[in-house]
């Protein structure tokens, strides 16, 4: 009998959900753009290396040369001695400036390539990889070069400030007013060249050469009054 009754049972369809294929052809999956597909792309690490040692050489070529006219300034009122002083101090620190940022880009050099090799060597595509990483390593003669040349320009605000002005203590003014100017000038470029705050960049280097104008005119009055 249950043999019988089984063959008579009719069929039950089954009501499970039949899956079906989803076609994707038609989806829009969003992926994140690669270096190469994105054509907008800007490294600005690379516009970096260049201008942290423009900006810094400008900075300290104008503010170093300005605290040392004024600080001769403080104690002499002779203007040839004054420009004489303040275009030593261009080529001295021009200099200086060129050499030092050449043996410390080149030692930052030595030492990314040596950590690119080491990684380069558990890689596969060692070639493409060490290639693509070496082109966004710093360059020590642009740099270098950059950092030359922006302190000499920097420097030369004062000079010209000073050169044309007889009266001592408006030369005096000239000097901290086109230094001011300059500041917030190299301040304002290196903010929007680097995609910084211009507003706090800008006083950032002004006040950082005030400060320096002020204790080198004040400490070379103090020793020039004194006698010493």
């Amino acid at each position: 009998m249950a043999i019988h009754n089984q063959a008579n049972q009719t069929y039950q369809p089954s009501t499970l959900p039949v899956t079906r294929p989803i076609s994707v052809s038609n989806i829009d999956i969003e992926r994140p753009q690669t270096i190469e597909e994105n054509k907008d792309y800007f490294d600005y690490s690379q516009r970096a290396q260049w201008l942290r040692a423009a900006v810094l050489g400008a900075n300290d070529g104008l503010v170093s040369t300005a605290s040392l006219m004024m600080g001769v300034g403080a104690v002499k009122e002779d203007v040839k001695f004054m420009i004489l002083t303040g275009f030593a101090g261009l080529i001295a620190g021009a200099c200086s400036m060129a050499i030092g940022e050449f043996v410390s880009v080149n030692s930052q050099l030595d030492i990314e390539l040596a950590q690119i090799k080491r990684e380069s060597m558990e890689r596969k595509d060692e070639e493409t990889q060490s290639d693509d990483e070496k082109e966004n390593l710093p360059n020590p003669f642009q740099a270098a070069g950059a950092s030359a040349i922006a302190f000499s320009l920097g420097a030369m605000v004062p000079l010209l400030a000073a050169a044309f002005i007889k009266d001592h203590k408006v030369r005096l003014g000239m000097v901290t007013g086109a230094t001011s100017v300059a500041l917030l000038l190299f301040g304002g470029i290196g903010a929007v060249l680097g995609k910084a705050p211009l507003l706090k960049s800008s006083l950032r280097v002004l006040v950082g050469g005030w400060i320096a104008m002020a204790i080198t005119y004040g400490l070379t009055r103090l020793i020039g009054t004194s006698g010493l």
